[in-house]
């Protein structure tokens, strides 16, 4: 029986409610589905790379074998035989890291997510790169924490920058390896420094490495985590080395830390999708990665260079912008005067999209800074948005 005339609700939403804000990047996607946008503007995975004949594969093998047991609830850690394969991958260079340590999350977006409700409080000080990645701001955000930008240049991070906001800090957040935004990766002895600047703080650090695989040249840099594995919390992902659409992401952290991240995803999910974690096992026991990561470094490789190429020839010499050597991303800087925001409404018009850079900082944003991602675009459309763009800005200066 249907309520007649019922009062309408006034909702009473909370303070952390009411404070949520919606991804810009997010915001920007929902433009540039059309067909007609040459689209710059996302982080998403060139489709091109996703096996989808070896997934297909692997569910098969999997209700086959075990189908029982993948459609049933699982450990809140996760599926032991892959967390077993994600401690052995990670123990390099002498460190010795167990599948204790490994907690797979739904993404890496909730490793994000479980690591801020465990390290911060309300007016916790949480040290991110300048700029840095939008959606550990907004994970982190959630928890209120007072934001202090660290320095960085040309070459990332500066660890010697860390002192002079370092105290009191619950975390520092970082992103080595062909940094979202920028592209930028640090140097070995950058790292180095990073993890003894942190180790003589008694800072944690949080390593995320989503793109560490895609180095074009196929040369992965040193982890962090296996300098200090008491000290370095990683994060990795499959997103961008299998699909994103699995959600399947973890977090490697030492053994006091990882069991609280555990409570916390109980309370949130209870576990990771079984089926899923038991697929993506299949697919890389046996070496697939081997094989399929070079494909995709060399798709990317060479749009990043057609992008490179098209700005050298169409951008004014005004402009600056990174030359990754491996990801996703090239991070261009304007002349002062040019607001990436009023760019952006031209270029959608001209029907070219990017994402403005302001979104990206912490704190005391350069507007005259934009992101673009070159992996889901043709050579071809690169450089015809990208000539587009090059007329836009010169027409601004």
């Amino acid at each position: 029986m249907k309520i007649e005339n019922p009062n309408p609700i006034e909702w009473r939403f909370s303070e952390r409610a009411q404070q949520l804000q919606s991804s810009f990047i997010r915001e920007i996607l929902k433009i540039t589905q059309r067909p007609e946008i040459i689209s710059f503007a996302g982080g998403l995975p060139s489709p091109a790379t996703f096996p989808v004949e070896r997934m297909k594969q692997a569910y098969d093998t999997v209700l086959t074998s075990a189908g029982k047991v993948a459609l049933q609830y699982g450990p809140t850690d996760g599926f032991p035989p892959l967390r077993e394969w994600i401690a052995n991958q990670l123990s390099q260079n002498g460190a010795k890291i167990v599948p204790e340590q490994i907690l797979m999350t739904s993404g890496s977006q909730q490793a994000l997510d479980l690591l801020g409700k465990v390290l911060i409080d309300e007016g916790s000080r949480v040290l991110v790169e300048t700029p840095s990645y939008l959606g550990a701001l907004q994970a982190f955000s959630v928890y209120r924490p007072e934001f202090k930008s660290v320095q960085t240049d040309d070459h990332g991070l500066v660890p010697k920058s860390i002192d002079a906001v370092a105290e009191g800090a619950r975390l520092l957040y970082s992103l080595p390896n062909f940094q979202n935004p920028t592209g930028r990766s640090l140097s070995v002895e950058r790292r180095v420094e990073l993890v003894e600047t942190c180790a003589r703080l008694g800072l944690p650090l949080i390593e995320d490495d989503p793109y560490g695989a895609l180095s074009y040249k196929g040369e992965p840099m040193p982890k962090m985590v296996a300098m200090n594995p008491d000290g370095v919390i990683y994060m990795g992902s499959f997103s961008k080395v299998l699909t994103p659409g699995i959600r399947l992401g973890y977090v490697c952290a030492p053994l006091p830390l990882v069991r609280r991240l555990e409570l916390a995803k109980q309370a949130a999910d209870l576990h990771t999708a079984q089926l899923t974690q038991m697929v993506v096992h299949d697919v890389v026991k046996d070496g697939f990665l081997d094989q399929h990561i070079p494909t995709i470094r060399e798709l990317y490789g060479n749009q990043c260079q057609a992008m490179l190429d098209a700005l050298t020839e169409h951008f004014p010499s005004e402009a600056h912008w990174t030359r990754p050597e491996g990801g996703m991303f090239i991070w261009v800087t304007l002349p002062k005067q040019i607001n990436a925001m009023t760019l952006l409404d031209q270029a959608i018009a001209a029907k070219v999209a990017f994402v403005p850079g302001a979104p990206f900082y912490a704190n005391e944003a350069e507007t005259n800074t934009l992101r673009l991602s070159f992996v889901t675009v043709p050579p071809e459309r690169i450089r015809e948005g990208i000539a587009i763009l090059g007329q836009l800005i010169k027409a601004m200066l």
